[in-house]
């Protein structure tokens, strides 16, 4: 027979078991261009602290099913191109996740910059789809299904 102590416990349990938790991510770039994730802060690289919530639950709606939210954006880019600027703001500021690749940074990213024949930035690719240059409505025309 299960006493009224152990019920209280269960519920504790349950209780803390679903509760969120947090942990520190550290995010860099190594020297080949890879991206790492760990737990623990590398000593000798600056690593950008992530902030992830386990547990948790976030509902994703968009304003129409037309776009593709499967695919992988992906953008090659230089720190000092203003409408590599503008494409991140707005990838950021539309919760569109997206990977960055610096040509000028990273050699293996320059390399296959070269290799699709692109000759500017920034270069963004979602899926097999391609827009060189950055405005909006043309992002939006790429990104759709």
């Amino acid at each position: 027979m299960i006493n009224k102590l152990s019920v209280i416990s269960i519920v504790l349990l349950l209780v803390f078991v679903s509760s969120v938790s947090y942990a520190e991510v550290y995010k860099w770039v190594d020297a080949n261009g890879d991206i790492n994730f760990s737990d623990v802060k590398p000593a000798a690289i600056k690593a950008e602290e992530l902030s992830l919530e386990i547990n948790t639950y976030t509902q994703v709606s968009f304003e129409s099913s037309s776009y593709n939210a499967g695919s992988k954006v992906v953008m090659y880019s230089t720190q000092s191109c203003g409408y590599c600027k503008k494409a991140k703001k707005y990838f950021k500021n539309n919760n569109i996740a997206f990977t960055n690749y610096d040509i000028n940074k990273d050699a293996k990213a320059r390399r296959r910059h070269m290799e699709m024949g692109a000759t500017g930035v920034p270069v963004i690719l979602v899926g097999d789809k391609r827009l060189n240059g950055f405005s909006e409505s043309g992002f939006q025309r790429i990104y759709k299904n």
